[in-house]
């Protein structure tokens, strides 16, 4: 269990002056974890640690001799181009650097001058994925969004008789994950249109996104050993925004048997920053389901998932499109949900992923599902918030959109707050979708 330490105290200040803006995503409080370089450079790409407006350089600080004992061994396993090896070093070490951090920037540190030359302007940097990822599977754990999707795949029954008992997921493919402002082409595939009798080829004309958060395994287990309930929780270093991106038309013609394929395997973007586990403590809730829903099985249940199991994380869906940026304006946003709606708790969705014996290592990505809530209104892709498409939504420049056009930009935010502490926020997940090639 993460506890709440001193560096989650409000009147915490740092000596790096953006850092206390009222809505700055990286206070002091927060402290996430992410690999860059110096734009228009050669630099290898290496650790940093956001603060307010800046980075904090890993391997710099490393060098000037700021850390020490634990902290100094956990901070030379960042030195590389993914944080593989430090995230296995497990939430000890995690914490040791994490709290070495927290001194060194606040107000008064003895290292402050030292340390400055050790920052890079964040509009400086440009991003690599935090881990190299070895292996992904995204979940399927927002009873309102399955509920959604199931009304218009199957009106009368349509959430399937496993979903209350189980964590639902796939298997997604790693190559083509990438770190916020990726950009990619429309993708091709099959379709079956409407009335048709075969199938067609072409661009997908129902590109949707999906707000999501992803979890990224830490410390890994051993293939055949299953991950108690209640040690899932020493297996996740951190989360971060995810967008699985989704081909509708392609998805709903390949689905079955075997579920997604071509529809999810083209493009999944993340944001850069991994905010530890830590530094969520104070944003987590009870969890539990309804008392009319079956009650988890053994191996899904503990006493500290049902008293902290759930995390009050905003969640928020914004859209820019090519007009909005010609014209100068600001993106407009399409939705805003809780995680805390999520009937499947992440530490849940560990347990599960390995409860046959499957195993996990150092840099696995897990994704949430799509994070619905229970209004219409927060609804996390479009194929919810226009039904299926058949009603469009009217932007505020007075543009429309029933799914993702050419050109049209995706932008992902989540934060968390609570009277008491700091607003912690996971910075920016963005993604541009391409004409078809």
């Amino acid at each position: 269990m993460s506890p709440i330490n001193e560096t989650h105290d409000v009147e915490l200040k740092s000596w790096v002056e953006s850092a206390h803006a009222p809505d700055a995503d990286f206070p002091i409080q927060n402290l996430p974890f992410g690999v860059f370089r110096r734009k228009a450079t050669h630099e290898p790409f290496r650790g940093g640690v956001a603060i307010g407006d800046q980075i904090l350089d890993l391997v710099a600080a490393h060098k000037a001799g700021v850390f020490s004992g634990e902290a100094a061994a956990a901070a030379a396993h960042c030195t590389g181009p993914a944080l593989n090896a430090y995230m296995a070093m497990g939430p000890g070490a995690w914490s040791a650097l994490r709290l070495a951090v927290s001194r060194a920037l606040r107000e008064g540190a003895p290292h402050q001058d030292r340390l400055r030359a050790c920052l890079v302007p964040q509009l400086q940097a440009e991003h690599a994925l935090a881990a190299q990822i070895g292996n992904y599977t995204d979940f399927y754990a927002s009873l309102y969004h399955a509920t959604n999707v199931g009304q218009q795949l199957r009106p009368d029954n349509p959430l399937l008789p496993n979903y209350k008992w189980l964590p639902i997921g796939y298997h997604g493919r790693v190559s083509s994950i990438g770190v916020s402002g990726q950009m990619f082409p429309r993708p091709l595939g099959q379709t079956l249109p409407p009335g048709a009798t075969q199938p067609s080829f072409g661009p997908c004309k129902r590109l949707d996104y999906e707000l999501e958060v992803g979890l990224y395994i830490g410390v890994g287990s051993e293939l055949g050993r299953r991950v108690p309930i209640g040690a899932a929780e020493e297996h996740v270093f951190g989360l971060c925004l995810l967008n699985d991106w989704s081909a509708r038309d392609i998805q709903a013609w390949e689905y079955q048997p075997l579920g997604p394929f071509s529809a999810k395997n083209f493009a999944s973007t993340v944001s850069p920053w991994i905010v530890t586990l830590e530094a969520l403590a104070p944003y987590r809730l009870e969890w539990a389901h309804a008392p009319t829903d079956p009650q988890p099985l053994p191996y899904l249940d503990s006493p500290d998932t049902r008293e902290r199991g759930a995390i009050d994380m905003q969640l928020e869906a914004w859209l820019e499109t090519p007009k909005m940026r010609q014209d100068g304006h600001a993106p407009v946003r399409l939705s805003r949900s809780s995680l805390k709606h999520a009937y499947w708790s992440l530490f849940q969705l560990v347990a599960h992923h390995t409860v046959n014996g499957c195993n996990l290592q150092p840099g696995d990505l897990l994704g949430s599902g799509t994070q619905s809530g229970p209004t219409p209104e927060e609804a996390g892709s479009l194929l919810e918030l226009s039904v299926g498409g058949k009603q469009p939504l009217k932007l505020a420049n007075g543009e429309t959109r029933t799914f993702v056009e050419d050109g049209d930009a995706v932008i992902l935010r989540g934060w968390c707050e609570k009277p008491g502490f700091a607003r912690v926020g996971l910075g920016e997940c963005r993604a541009t979708v391409l004409p078809a090639i």
